[in-house]
This record gives structure tokens, sequence and C-alpha cells, in this order.
């Protein structure tokens, strides 16, 4: 209760500032992250460093700067996300990159669609907007921090319905498509050694892999799409960017349509890898007799 209560109060004063200021003040943060030792840097330096071997160390240092800095924006843009009117919210996207024809014409058919929002640029506000447009089902994953109540009224204000990762959520999700509705995702979470994944390639890295997803577009046979939103220089808003992923869904098996999902996931993250959230044990889970990586 205290977290939530100092988090509410940070984010609503931050909300009181234009996003520009936000984001010098989060590119501030993620400065001083850079320079003094922490976990989150810790992190993100490890998985750059599994992710990008090709790079040399001057550019390793370059991209782990810049990860830390739109790290600091991403944390404190959640005071207007989750706080500022509705369209004042939507007013901040600067356009949308091709998709978005296909995924409405999904919903006007009745096919239902599952929407991927992968933690790449700001993916509460891709949610936010697509929320605001069609009839949305997010599933999230309940934290430890205190966050849930706070991220789960900031992420259903526009429309959106937001279940937790239970067997009633898992039942509302499979539901809403039968619907023909949507579902929006979170794909590149560690589902865990009890969590139901399979390991499938992610930056040539096996990566214990959801396959809820797999299961879900095998099963229905809906679309599945991979959105996120670009964040822009200077405060100046977001591009939104959203690309089918067919493979997904037309794989032979759950391996097959896993391996698919974290193509799409890696293919985004490289037009965009410094937006990528990196402090954050993507590969925990190894497979068996693989050393750890954390």
């Amino acid at each position: 209760m205290i977290k939530q209560r100092l988090l509410t109060g940070v984010l609503r004063l931050i909300a009181g500032l234009p996003l520009p200021w936000i984001h010098a003040l989060g590119a501030l943060i993620g400065g001083l992250l850079w320079r003094i030792p922490n976990t989150v840097r810790h992190l993100a330096a490890i998985n750059l460093s599994l992710c990008f071997p090709e790079l040399t160390p001057a550019e390793h240092g370059r991209l782990l700067r810049q990860t830390l800095i739109e790290t600091g924006k991403g944390f404190l843009e959640l005071g207007p996300l989750w706080r500022w009117p509705g369209q004042r919210v939507l007013g901040l996207v600067q356009g949308i990159v091709a998709g978005e024809n296909e995924l409405a014409a999904a919903v006007d058919q009745q096919r239902g669609a599952i929407l991927l929002t992968p933690h790449l640029g700001a993916w509460e506000m891709a949610g936010l907007y697509y929320s605001s447009r069609y009839p949305l089902t997010i599933l999230y994953r309940p934290s430890r921090v205190g966050m849930d109540e706070l991220s789960c009224q900031g992420r259903g204000r526009l429309g959106g319905r937001v279940v937790a990762t239970d067997a009633a959520g898992i039942r509302a999700l499979l539901g809403a498509l039968r619907r023909g509705e949507v579902l929006g995702i979170l794909p590149d979470q560690d589902p865990g050694e009890e969590g139901g994944g399979v390991f499938a390639s992610f930056f040539e890295i096996a990566a214990s892999t959801m396959t809820l997803v797999s299961r879900l577009a095998l099963k229905t046979g809906a679309p599945v799409f991979l959105t996120w939103a670009e964040r822009l220089p200077q405060g100046r808003g977001y591009t939104l960017h959203l690309q089918p992923l067919p493979d997904v869904t037309a794989a032979a098996s759950l391996e097959e349509s896993a391996t698919a999902l974290n193509r799409g996931v890696e293919a985004a993250v490289r037009t965009l890898p410094a937006q990528y959230l990196w402090a954050y044990k993507r590969f925990k889970t190894r497979p068996l007799g693989q050393p750890k990586l954390y």
C-alpha cells in the first residue's frame, strides 16, 4: 500500500509537466543510471552483450547509455499516459505505420485478433491507442511492487478490459476471441520453469517463450499482429507501428509458432534497439544443463 501510494504520488506529480520536460527528466535519470553502478545497468549490459556480440566495446557503451536514457523516459512517461485526459493522450500519436486496415478488417469480420505489444518503445501508449478504437482485452501479470491497481486503472481507462494471468483471465481471453474481439498481450516475458513455455530462439539464444499466444492462434485461427509505439525525440510524441505475423497462426506446431513470434519481436527490436527494455532477465530460465546468464 505504501509503495502504491508513493508511486501514485510520483506519477501524479510528473503528470503535471509537459511531455518534453518529462522525457528530459527521464533522460537525466537514465544518464545517472549509466554513470552509477546499479542493477538496471548491470542487467542491460549483460543482455546487450548477449544479443549484440558483434558490437565493439565503444558501440556497446553507446547503446547501453542510450538504452538507460530511454528506460528513464519510459518510467516517467507513465505519469501522463496513465493520468492525462484520454484525448490529450491520444493526441500524442503522430501517426501509424501500416497494418491497421488489416486489424480493422479482422474485427469487422468478427475473426478476432491477437495484438502483441512487446517491451519496446512506449507499450502503454500502444495499448491505450488500440483500446480506444477496438474492443480490447488486456492480459497482465500481477507484479510484486504494488503497482497492480495503479496499472490496471491506467491501462483500462480508455475502454480496455484488464485481466490477470490466471484461469479466469485465460477464459476471458478465449471468450473475447470467440466474440471477434482483440487481445492485447505482452509476448516477451519469461514464463519460468513451470509457466508452460517452450524454448525458442531470440537473438540466437534459447529463450523460454510463452505458448499462450500460439495456443490461442492455432486453436482459433485468429490473426496475430505486432505493435509498438516509437518514442520520438524531444518529447514530440509517438509513432505507432503495426505489422501482421501470419507465421504465428500458420505454424505446424507450438515450437514453430513460438519461434515465429520471437522472430517478429526480434526484427522489431532491431529497428529500435535503444528503446527495448533490456533491464529485464529475459533469459532467466535456461535449458536443462545450461549455465545461468545472470
